[in-house]
């Protein structure tokens, strides 16, 4: 017979720092596939976030949902540039009002994670990131800041300092967390002294085809933001002479387009649709970003593309090395983060003909190792334990004398 922590609670709130058509990517599919988990299992989560730009708008996930928000939704351009307000932003967050919930799950990059619980509520948070420009990439986050070459640098590094300290103090509150790489679990560990476990991203494998005919272009795509160093990428394929395809829009889009050579085309923001083609038949993925996992590269190896990748972040846990000799590769990973090991990896992959040893089969194979159905299988089995365990200190807490004692006095 089941006993009553074997079943989850139909009081759950689901949190994440926001939902806004401008911002929609792995960590939102995360949020899409914990909701739809909790729903199969008969359980309607409260959602909850700073803003709220989804609820309204047709053909959203969220539409006619209700989301919980915080004073933010309120502000001027708060719903469409939520990040100005930064400074307020961990606050904010402390003002939702989730004291209705007997679980709650946040879904966190930045502050969701600190959301106000009390010691009956359970809380379990998914991390994509500990806050990336609060800790170590602040100095390369500082580098390309419009304002802080306009002389606000100290300022914001006083408050870049004050959100570190508020990040580590939040992370405490959290009763279980889960990394969605062994990279980011390394960077909770660290930051926040806390273990956490690893449940790998969903990834839509079955979106893509790997049996196309391969062309001899090489393919970059990603947000054209700093930190995912295209530039590197762009410079590597002047120097080779090699035809590069870069997908993507961003705020290093212009500087890119300057620095191209004639053999790397940007093609900017590309459809769904177009997108799927472009990594059925380009000759390999190349990817030069530090990531805490990077679904992209994933996509790729979905469509049977090889991966040429730095080998430093979640790429250690997506790509197989075929320089290193196990089997199955799905592609190369090179050491640095810098044109010329980006240079030497696609020169090696090249004169050695290494497409013509990875298999797309197999590639494909290996990524559906990170579909969502595995995804939902690993947080279902790790929500039930974390809440097995919590409704038991539950009811030791409850029927220790010490904690009744204070009834006596």
């Amino acid at each position: 017979m089941a006993s009553a922590s074997d079943h989850l609670p139909q009081r759950i709130a689901l949190v994440h720092e926001w939902f806004s058509p401008r911002s929609v990517g792995g960590a939102e599919q995360v949020v899409q596939e914990v909701d739809s988990l909790l729903r199969s299992l008969g359980c309607e989560p409260q959602i909850a976030a700073l803003i709220d730009a989804e609820s309204r708008r047709p053909g959203s996930w969220l539409h006619g949902r209700s989301v919980l928000t915080s004073p933010i939704q309120c502000l001027p351009w708060g719903r469409s540039h939520v990040q100005q307000y930064l400074p307020l932003l961990p606050f904010a967050i402390e003002q939702i009002d989730l004291g209705a919930a007997e679980l709650v799950i946040s879904s966190s990059h930045l502050v969701s994670k600190g959301v106000l619980t009390s010691p009956d509520q359970l809380h379990i948070s998914y991390v994509h990131t500990p806050v990336r420009y609060a800790w170590d990439q602040m100095h390369a986050y500082l580098q390309y800041s419009a304002l802080a070459r306009r002389g606000l640098g100290p300022l914001i590094r006083w408050q870049l300092h004050a959100l570190r300290q508020w990040d580590q103090l939040s992370a405490q509150r959290v009763d279980h967390l889960i990394a969605n790489s062994r990279f980011t679990a390394r960077r909770i560990r660290k930051y926040w002294g806390r273990e956490a476990r690893v449940i790998h991203p969903p990834v839509e494998v079955q979106r893509f085809r790997w049996n196309a005919n391969r062309d001899d272009v090489y393919l970059c795509l990603c947000r054209l933001v700093p930190y995912k160093r295209v530039d590197l990428v762009v410079e590597a394929f002047n120097r080779l002479g090699l035809p590069l395809l870069v997908v993507g829009d961003g705020p290093e889009k212009a500087r890119l387009e300057a620095l191209a050579g004639p053999t790397v085309t940007l093609l900017g923001r590309q459809s769904q649709q177009q997108v799927e083609e472009l990594m059925a038949r380009c000759r390999a993925f190349v990817y030069a970003g530090l990531e805490d996992f990077g679904i992209a590269p994933v996509e790729a190896m979905a469509s049977g593309a090889p991966v040429i990748g730095l080998g430093r972040g979640g790429l250690l846990d997506t790509v197989r090395c075929a320089a290193a000799g196990i089997p199955d590769p799905t592609g190369v990973l090179f050491p640095e983060q810098s044109v010329e090991s980006l240079v030497q990896a696609v020169e090696w992959f090249e004169q050695e003909r290494i497409w013509r040893s990875l298999d797309a089969e197999a590639i494909r194979a290996w990524a559906e190792r990170f579909r969502p159905e595995a995804f939902a299988a690993r947080f279902e089995s790790a929500l039930r334990a974390a809440w097995s365990d919590h409704q038991q200190g539950c009811a030791v807490a409850a029927s220790d004398p010490a904690e009744m004692s204070g009834l006596h006095l």
